[in-house]
């Protein structure tokens, strides 16, 4: 067992951050220490002091209390010891479990998810985040009845699993969730619609969307920040990003696209959070390319990769048109690392090494991204009228116009290198019958 107690983890609000191990759990491939510097992190994204974080081992899982009687003891001695608050279990805890602890400990138990959704709760901004966040929490809740409901008074965020002094225990039942749960959903369902009638109109005002998606915390938004000069949210906290946002970025060669920065993942995300947030990662789904950004420096970079795949797999977007690698974070590489990096770049033109907090290789990712977009071009020849400037104005602007001739009657005989999405988008807006050779 491996422990860490902070010299000044005294005082009210602390909380303990238990990590078990065990035969078929969670996180069963990862390594313990990081799982535990993971789920540290995770509560001081939200303001916990943790008085002492711990791995613990166990032969079985005990259906009433998941630890054995003996770690229950002694870990109900160090929370009257250090006058801590919250414990947070890094696992998922049966309702039963969770009540039986928090007689046992005579504190706060918080598993795994509750942890996410506090978190989620405490951070949505955009209306559709608040209400997609709300609806993970009372799924999680629905099965839990013996929680508070709390999170109405928002004086702090949240959704009350943490509890705090002064906030009323009221519970709720099963009939005031699921009524409040259908309407959650037709709100979402509203706000779907609206999402997809934005597409539309992105589809009519045609730019290729380029959607970031990777593990929390690997540089998404500082990335995002770089190349459009925006000032999303940055800072090294877990999820520090949960609402989608959406930029124009020009090309070196004059071409637009739209950059979007997405929640990040992580492992063992919650089934109910997934769900709700399908409809923010539409945006994913719709992309014209996927760039999964990857902290390289990470010592389970791998494991992140496998992890945000998983989620990718789970939301049934398996089948993305085009994906770039970004390896992020290369100036906190050693050397030898960073040359291994680079060779790897070499040898597949769609992994690209860069540092977003220095700018290095984000010259050559936005060239990467061009050349991505540019597959698949032909060349397509077409007639139009004098009177359809704006036509020709998108098709200079949108595609590589190789040759023009005006011929008899005002009109005009166009070449012009388009790739596919962009020649369905031309269709879309100019509807146009576009007839043409390659």
């Amino acid at each position: 067992m491996s422990g860490e107690t902070s010299p000044d983890s005294g005082h009210t609000g602390s909380a303990l951050v238990l990590n078990p191990v065990y035969r078929g759990g969670p996180g069963r491939n990862r390594n313990p220490a990081s799982r535990l510097a993971e789920c540290v992190a995770l509560a001081k994204a939200i303001e916990m002091d943790v008085a002492h974080s711990e791995t613990v081992t166990i032969s079985r899982v005990r259906p009433a209390t998941l630890l054995g009687s003996g770690l229950v003891e002694r870990f109900a001695d160090l929370i009257k010891a250090l006058e801590i608050d919250i414990v947070v279990i890094n696992a998922p805890l049966t309702p039963v479990q969770q009540r039986n602890l928090e007689r046992a400990l005579h504190a706060k138990v918080i598993d795994r998810t509750g942890l996410i959704l506090e978190i989620f709760g405490a951070r949505a901004r955009t209306h559709e985040g608040v209400l997609q966040v709300e609806l993970a929490a009372l799924s999680y809740q629905r099965s839990r009845l013996v929680r508070s409901w709390t999170h109405l008074e928002r004086q702090r965020g949240g959704f009350g699993f943490m509890g705090g002094p002064g906030e009323s225990q009221i519970e709720i039942d099963r009939r005031l969730i699921d009524q409040r749960i259908s309407k959650l959903k037709r709100q979402l369902e509203t706000v779907r619609r609206t999402r997809g009638l934005h597409r539309d109109a992105r589809k009519r005002v045609p730019y290729p969307v380029v959607a970031l998606v990777g593990y929390t915390n690997a540089g998404k938004s500082t990335l995002f920040n770089r190349l459009t000069g925006a000032t999303v949210f940055v800072q090294d906290l877990l999820f520090a990003t949960l609402d989608p946002t959406m930029r124009k970025l020009d090309l070196r060669s004059g071409r637009t696209i739209i950059l979007s920065d997405t929640v990040g993942f992580i492992s063992d995300l919650p089934t109910t959070l997934v769900a709700a947030f399908r409809a923010t990662l539409e945006e994913v789904r719709e992309a014209d390319i996927i760039v999964h950004v990857r902290d390289i420096s990470h010592p389970e970079s791998d494991e992140q990769k496998e992890d945000v795949e998983a989620v990718l797999h789970e939301l049934g977007f398996d089948k993305t048109p085009k994906s770039i690698e970004v390896l992020n974070k290369v100036d906190l590489l050693e050397p030898d690392a960073r040359s291994a990096v680079a060779e790897r770049a070499r040898r597949n033109v769609a992994v690209v090494p860069l540092s977003a907090i220095t700018g290095e290789g984000c010259d050559a990712f936005l060239d990467v991204v061009e050349t991505e977009l540019a597959q698949g071009s032909r060349i397509i020849e077409l007639v139009l009228d004098g009177a359809e400037g704006a036509a020709l104005a998108w098709l200079h602007e949108h595609g590589n116009v190789v040759d023009q001739e005006f011929e008899e009657g005002g009109q005009m005989k166009l070449s012009v290198i388009l790739d596919k999405a962009d020649e369905a988008r031309f269709q879309s807006r100019f509807g146009e019958s576009i007839g043409g050779h390659g």
